[in-house]
């Protein structure tokens, strides 16, 4: 059996915990003193990979593995463990608001056209007709991806977590990678042999292979093997939102997601929606933003002038959380730590953790086994 540590369990670490525990000689083990927090927790869950300019290379393969992987792994989950994860199969509605953008949304319907995926482009005139709950006076235009999602990040990580776990998987909880302990081979690259921790359930993991899916948390264990990743803090906050009359937007219809102008709203069900979120950049130092409540109040007020029905709505909650950054190169990393011969980073995801979980399982799994 080989020995694979997780350090991390946000969604990332929980779909590749995951998809390791259906290898039959590897012996899985995840670590991770607050699963399912951080930029998990904090996460809207829209999936969106069609309505991406991204157009080839890894960034449109990426998004396209994970989005055709959540169409067999949500029913799988479900099965298995027995718990309903929301999942949201109608589609992406994106709103632009300048006559200037549509030549780039033409371009994009021809280019998913040649790869065989729906994408249609709406008038404001098909917009009205459509979703009568929209204020179309200062829109141009939209885009509606029938193939893009959403999904309950935490609830999902959770799950995964639960499948693992029935799969063999062990999971110590409150524990925290504080070193490594690590050899030098003859070409002088290293190997990771044990973990140290903080204690709790265990104070040190032997390992063959150390996977780190930490988030913001991979710079400081990339510091202690010696091997820096530089990853910044991005803020993110977002409100919940009621309304009392429960088909008061959708009118019973089904509601897709709806974006426009970095703004989106997330259907819940029951008269229930997410609206965010804020995008908020720290210093050159890297120092975390302190929550700007203006931000967050723009943002809010961009969801009532495109959908004034939600101004009625009660606030029930707000929050925030830091999304993983990298600094110096694209999102996300996905790749052997330089020096290293078991070392994979699976980090800085920055705004595509959710989205991209999928394909980073199956990346990590190619990575291990060869596939």
């Amino acid at each position: 059996m080989s020995r694979v540590a997780i350090v991390g369990c946000g969604v990332v670490g929980a779909a590749i915990a995951y998809e390791l525990s259906k290898i039959p000689h590897l012996s899985v083990t995840v670590i991770d003193p607050q699963p399912a927090q951080a930029s998990t927790g904090a996460a809207l869950g829209i999936l969106m990979g069609v309505i991406s300019h991204k157009i080839k290379g890894k960034a449109w393969q990426r998004r396209w593995v994970s989005l055709q992987r959540y169409e067999t792994l949500i029913p799988e989950l479900e099965s298995q463990t027995g718990q309903q994860i929301p999942y949201n199969r109608q589609g992406l509605l994106k709103i632009y608001f300048t006559p200037e953008e549509q030549e780039s949304w033409e371009n994009l319907v021809t280019v998913r056209q040649s790869q065989n995926i729906p994408l249609e482009l709406l008038s404001a005139r098909d917009i009205e007709s459509r979703y009568p709950q929209l204020n179309t006076n200062a829109i141009a235009g939209a885009v509606f991806s029938p193939r893009d999602r959403q999904i309950h990040p935490s609830r999902l990580t959770q799950t995964l977590m639960e499948a693992a776990k029935q799969n063999g998987v062990t999971f110590h909880i409150g524990v925290a990678a504080t070193d490594f302990d690590c050899t030098t081979d003859q070409q002088n690259r290293k190997t990771c042999t044990k973990i140290c921790t903080s204690g709790g359930s265990i104070e040190e993991i032997s390992t063959d292979w150390l996977v780190v899916a930490a988030g913001l948390g991979s710079t400081p264990l990339t510091r202690h093997l010696a091997a820096t990743t530089e990853i910044h803090p991005v803020l993110g906050q977002a409100i919940h939102l009621r309304l009392s009359n429960a088909d008061s937007l959708s009118h019973g219809q089904p509601e897709p997601v709806i974006t426009g102008d970095d703004m989106h709203i997330v259907p819940l069900g029951s008269g229930e929606y997410w609206v965010g979120a804020t995008v908020e950049f720290p210093d050159e130092a890297g120092t975390p933003p302190e929550e700007d409540t203006q931000k967050l109040q723009l943002v809010t007020q961009q969801a009532f002038d495109l959908c004034p029905e939600l101004a009625n709505a009660t606030i029930t909650n707000t929050w925030s959380g830091l999304r993983p950054r990298p600094q110096g190169r694209p999102a996300p990393i996905i790749e052997k730590l330089a020096g290293y011969n078991n070392v994979i980073l699976a980090t800085g995801h920055y705004r595509n953790g959710v989205l991209l979980a999928p394909a980073t399982a199956l990346e990590v799994r190619g990575l291990l086994v060869g596939e």
